[in-house]
């Protein structure tokens, strides 16, 4: 993978912001930067080697540019996720909420992100504990999230939500699902593939997607 930074300077360069941003003296949080930036740059490494796009691909392998704050929401969320799956809640906490500084985006460590995704400038995006597959695409602005009863939406893959849009409760999103701008959809249970959703709940429309989101996005046969 192209890399903007080396390892070495990732780990220091998370360090030190971590460092600025909570200055509390607690130190917990350091005893596994290392490896947990390290395994976040495998899974960065696999997520983006599946991005179709110039700022992910060139000479024919993904590219990873810590000052281009796509790539850098992603690579935090993957760190707050690891140091989590680790155990090392203090490491998750400031991960997250570096997240939230610098990007605007609300991503707990917790939830579990589909292995291939794409973020697109997510200032403002809130996603909750859904179920994800992949090739997923979340633009700015969007809302995922429970409704009342705690009951989260699924997403069977290849779907892609538009600025603004919000998916809440019990909806059950098709494989090559659009959602569109500014939409809002709950209680959509009876959800087919290669849909298009517009519209606010209780009035939204369903039409067909003739177009692929799994092409349009992403590598049809990453290597």
């Amino acid at each position: 993978m192209h890399t903007s930074i080396s390892s070495s300077e990732l780990e220091g360069y998370i360090k030190s912001q971590i460092s600025h941003f909570f200055p509390d003296n607690k130190t917990e949080w350091r005893e596994s930067v290392s490896d947990c930036c390290s395994e976040a740059m495998k899974r960065v490494e696999h997520c983006f080697r599946g991005i179709r796009g110039k700022y992910y691909q060139s000479n024919g392998l993904p590219v990873f540019n810590h000052m281009n704050s796509d790539h850098y929401a992603t690579f935090l969320y993957f760190l707050a996720n690891q140091a989590y799956l680790t155990g090392n809640l203090p490491l998750a906490e400031k991960a997250f909420y570096l997240n939230k500084l610098l990007n605007g985006l609300d991503l707990f460590y917790s939830i579990k992100m589909p292995e291939i995704f794409l973020l697109v400038h997510p200032v403002g995006s809130v996603i909750g504990n859904a179920e994800f597959s992949d090739y997923l695409v979340i633009y700015q602005n969007v809302t995922i999230g429970s409704d009342k009863d705690g009951v989260y939406p699924s997403f069977s893959g290849s779907n892609v939500l538009y600025s603004g849009a919000s998916v809440i409760g019990n909806c059950q999103l098709g494989s090559n699902t659009v959602i569109g701008a500014r939409s809002f959809l709950r209680k959509l249970t009876d959800s087919e593939d290669n849909r298009v959703y517009s519209g606010m709940y209780p009035n939204v429309r369903s039409t067909p997607n003739n177009r692929s989101v799994k092409e349009d996005f992403f590598m049809e046969n990453p290597v």
